[in-house]
């Protein structure tokens, strides 16, 4: 068996509540671990919760995701103290969203930009990796990271997900984050050439279950355990053996979590 970790999954999401034990023991019995990231107030706090009914192998993120600004706020003190607890590994998943018309206008943007600006003063002080989630502002979301500079950790952080060109993961890798790719890459070839880009040893897999469940799943509700079928087509892009991608993933996501 080997080991994987489903480096952002929400396994504390609604989709879960019928079944969300069995779907973390089947994770858990085929050596896939996890981290389930928050996207606000409530899941955040639910995500620190289920982290600790289990010893190991699963793990927690906190934060609010850029379309949650004008729903829940941002609220540092509640942040913090979740922060503060021994699961919760990374801060997030925090980060811009103009897609479909999020960030339309420039007071969004900015409030957006602020909130990203909080998530990255949190990562700081409590010295763990930020959770970076983009959407079509790849250009607003480097010139932040350049502007905060100093406030960036040694392992800034992930970028999740990651749909940008190949000159932004360029610049991203030069800052220093890591990249994870999920279900999409096994039905979409779009990102072959930034994926064999991208060196191994900054490369991580997840599911960002339960959505963009891969193949053979597609159209299901995606689950942590189908994490294995990323790291198999990611083997196959960068043309590399299924084993090294795990053990390699796992030494990435142990050493950026530091788990």
């Amino acid at each position: 068996m080997f080991k994987l970790i489903d480096s952002h999954t929400h396994a504390q999401f609604p989709q879960f509540d019928k079944d969300r034990d069995e779907v973390i023991k089947r994770a858990l019995d085929n050596g896939v671990w996890m981290v389930n990231a928050g996207s606000d107030k409530k899941n955040s706090a639910q995500a620190i919760e289920l982290a600790n009914k289990y010893e190991e192998g699963v793990y927690a993120a906190v934060g609010l995701h850029p379309t949650e600004i004008t729903v829940s706020g941002w609220d540092y003190e509640f942040f913090k103290t979740l922060a503060k607890d021994k699961k919760a590994v990374a801060i997030g998943e925090c980060g811009l969203e103009y897609f479909r018309g999020k960030g339309e206008n420039e007071a969004d943007k900015q409030k957006q930009k602020e909130l990203l600006v909080k998530h990255i003063l949190l990562a700081k002080e409590f010295e763990k990796p930020l959770i970076v989630h983009c959407r079509e502002a790849f250009g607003d979301l480097i010139d932040i990271f350049v502007s905060q500079k100093t406030n960036l950790n040694d392992l800034p952080g992930i970028i999740h997900f990651f749909t940008g060109t190949l000159a932004d993961a360029k610049r991203l890798l030069d800052m220093g984050f890591y990249f994870t790719f999920g279900g999409l890459i096994t039905f979409n070839r779009d990102f072959d050439e930034i994926i064999q880009f991208i060196p191994l040893d900054r490369l991580l897999v997840e599911t960002d279950a339960p959505y963009v469940a891969p193949e053979p799943y597609r159209g299901k509700r995606n689950e942590p355990a189908y994490v294995v079928e990323v790291a198999k087509k990611l083997a196959e892009i960068k043309r590399v053996s299924f084993e090294e991608v795990c053990e390699q993933t796992t030494v990435n996501a142990k050493k950026i979590f530091e788990i």
